[in-house]
């Protein structure tokens, strides 16, 4: 068998085994490596570059809106989660526990972070004493750990990389609109950046936060039809100010609990890429998330090789000066072929070829990932046809991942309806729902699929619940879930 036969077919199909294909692609693409410790991965360069491009990214848009960095405490101890019944509860079956330090018996557990509510609750109530304090602002990148009992690489890992933002207000209508604000943040975020469209709504009481009021997500759809949640906002209320004793002295010289907010994402922001644009022949990368968003192979003969390069690393320097992210493979003990094939399955998204006739026209050949088109473009217009091509191809992403969601998403009336679509088919599903948790429990129990939220524009409102046929409270979003 040939290396370049060789090379694809170590790739599972997508339709053969989605599951196999996901890690296929994340190993074979140097992604990640697994690590000697149950459920923890190893980031390697090629999937820490794509963390590190979200976060500068996304960090951006946080301090724009007025948010500062800090960093809080890996652990946290006990008496901390006692503070807040729900929150605990929540997370008490995903927590591991630090009893012993150098060689003696901790006094008081700690818990390694799962998430830094309880932590930056006890710092606030320090910091804040009066309105003048207010609002505080902050985000933190950092890692967590929560002990999952199933794993998959970046999408559920016990130890996981994050940002989480913790706010505090005067009044509920303040930390209300934050929580709204970040849910927007990140909902342009994901489909501006990551070419991926989301579902924006409201989850319901049984898939809320634990210890928030109200908890809002943006939900995407993979090419299996499964749901990822991308993206999580909540307003937590006054619970974790009264566990905490976050009070000030407001206008009127009366002490008062302020109002918090939380919201995060996530690592599996790289695994929803993933799932999103990959294909059957491996990874298929949004150029503003590339790691390497041009590679340029120069091809020939050896006569010519000295030339080729020659040019091949004007045109580097070229485009390296207008801000593109670019790499060039002169390997000479590698066929083109091969390296084609490399290259598409590591999902960057153009591939810029430089031969001998192409430097006697003064031209170039630009060849999408995304689409596979073949563009002869004169050299002197270099930059501009690679930037226009750019553009292009995660325009075209977003709306080829959009289509496919269209395509996946249905809406029906009954319990058994849903039952029968899912067994034949992928993807989400609309319909009424009472408000009832016995209901959506027993929708969870029949078809394995979840309420993902209550979209804030669904396709069309439901007037019955799907289970008891009672009057729809809610029309809502359910799919299986990663």
């Amino acid at each position: 068998m040939s290396k370049e036969k060789q090379f694809v077919t170590e790739i599972t199909p997508q339709g053969e085994d989605f599951s196999r294909w996901y890690i296929d692609v994340i190993k074979k693409a140097e992604l990640m490596d697994y690590s000697p410790v149950r459920g923890c991965i190893v980031f390697r360069p090629e999937g820490f570059e794509i963390w590190e491009n979200i976060q500068r990214e996304m960090d951006r848009r946080f301090k724009e809106t007025g948010h500062r960095n800090a960093y809080f405490p890996l652990f946290i101890p006990e008496s901390f989660f006692q503070k807040e019944k729900e929150h605990v509860e929540g997370f008490n079956p995903e927590l591991p526990w630090v009893t012993e330090a150098g060689g003696e018996p901790l006094e008081e557990k700690l818990a390694i972070r799962p998430t830094s509510e309880t932590m930056i609750g006890h710092m606030y109530s320090k910091w804040i004493q009066s309105y003048r304090d207010l609002p505080v602002l902050i985000n933190q990148w950092a890692n967590v750990v929560r002990w999952e009992k199933r794993t998959l690489p970046f999408l559920r890992t016990s130890e996981f990389l994050w940002q989480e933002g913790h706010t505090a207000h005067e009044n509920e209508a303040e930390a209300r609109e934050e929580t709204m604000r970040m849910l927007e943040v990140y909902r342009d975020f994901v489909e501006d950046f990551l070419a991926i469209p989301v579902i924006t709504g409201q989850k319901t009481p049984s898939e809320k936060f634990a210890g928030a009021v109200d908890t809002y997500s943006i939900e995407a759809m993979m090419k299996d039809g499964r749901a990822v949640q991308a993206g999580t906002s909540h307003y937590l209320g006054t619970n974790f100010a009264v566990a905490f004793d976050i009070k000030y002295l407001d206008r009127e010289n009366t002490q008062q609990f302020v109002h918090t907010t939380s919201w995060g994402t996530s690592t599996r922001l790289i695994g929803s890429l993933i799932m999103v644009h990959g294909d059957d022949r491996g990874l298929a990368l949004p150029p503003k998330v590339a790691p390497t968003q041009v590679i340029m192979i120069p091809i020939g003969p050896p006569k010519t090789r000295e030339a080729v390069i020659g040019r091949v690393d004007e045109l580097y320097k070229e485009l390296k000066t207008a801000g593109v992210r670019v790499r060039v493979d002169d390997r000479s003990d590698i066929s083109p072929g091969w390296k084609f094939n490399e290259y598409e399955m590591r999902g960057v998204p153009i591939r810029l070829e430089l031969g001998p006739r192409d430097m006697e026209n003064g031209q170039a050949v630009l060849v999408s990932r995304a689409s596979g088109e073949k563009r002869i473009i004169k050299q002197s217009e270099l930059e501009a046809e690679v930037e226009k091509m750019l553009e292009e191809i995660h325009r075209d992403m977003f709306e080829k991942a959009k289509q496919f969601r269209a395509d996946n998403f249905h809406a029906v009336d009954t319990l058994d309806e849903m039952k029968g679509l899912l067994e034949q088919k992928r993807g989400f599903v609309l319909a009424g729902w009472c408000g009832s948790a016995a209901c959506e429990k027993q929708v969870k129990e029949e078809t394995g699929a979840t309420s993902r939220n209550i979209p804030f524009e669904p396709a069309e409102h439901k007037h019955s619940c799907l289970v008891c046929g009672e009057k729809a409270e809610h029309t809502v979003v359910f799919a299986r879930a990663y």
